[in-house]
Order: C-alpha cells, then sequence, then structure tokens
C-alpha cells in the first residue's frame, strides 16, 4: 500500500511538473489566482479534520504541518495575486508630476 501511495505521489509530481511548464508565463498568475480558492478549500477542511481529531500526537502534529503549509500557499498567492494587479492599474498623475519635478515620492 504505501509503495502505491508513493508511486501515485511521485507520478502526479511528473505530470504536475508538465502541465504547468506548458502553460505560459502570462498565465500562471490568473491560474494561480483561480487555484487559491480551491486551496483556501483545503485549509478549512484540514482545520476540521484536526479539531476532530482523537488519536495520537503524530496524526495532530502531521495535521497542523498540512494546515501550515496550505495557509502560506494562500497567503503568497494573495500576495502574488495582489502584486500583479496593481501592474495593470494607472499611473497616480500626481505622483507622475512629483517625480518629473524631481521631488521625492
Amino acid at each position: 500500500m504505501l509503495l502505491t501511495n508513493l508511486t501515485i505521489l511521485v507520478l502526479a509530481g511528473f505530470v504536475g511538473y508538465y502541465v504547468i511548464s506548458k502553460v505560459p508565463n502570462t498565465l500562471h498568475t490568473p491560474l494561480m489566482s483561480g487555484t487559491n480558492a480551491i486551496h483556501g478549500i483545503v485549509v478549512v477542511g484540514g482545520l476540521l479534520v484536526l479539531g476532530s481529531a482523537a488519536g495520537d500526537g503524530l496524526d495532530k502534529v502531521i495535521l497542523t504541518i498540512a494546515v501550515l503549509f496550505g495557509t502560506v500557499n494562500v497567503v503568497g498567492a494573495f500576495l502574488v495575486t495582489d502584486r500583479m494587479l496593481d501592474m495593470f492599474k494607472g499611473k497616480d498623475p500626481k505622483k507622475v508630476a512629483a517625480k518629473a519635478d524631481g521631488e521625492g515620492g
């Protein structure tokens, strides 16, 4: 059973790598934004399982690490998406004029 699960994990990693490597760079951030919501659901599910986990401490440690990694992924995706959206906003005319006049800003 362990060997089967490890085989599936390794094959999924290879397939994921090759699928993502074929995506153009301009689509990476919109795809990350879309999968961010899905990963948020995974984090909520992990918290629910962690709250109802009855067992040894190892289960809770693994669940806590999984929720932590999922949370880091969600926060990072939000930050990258926000930064990408800021790139598409128009420039503030006051800041552009201030830089042209030599003022800091």
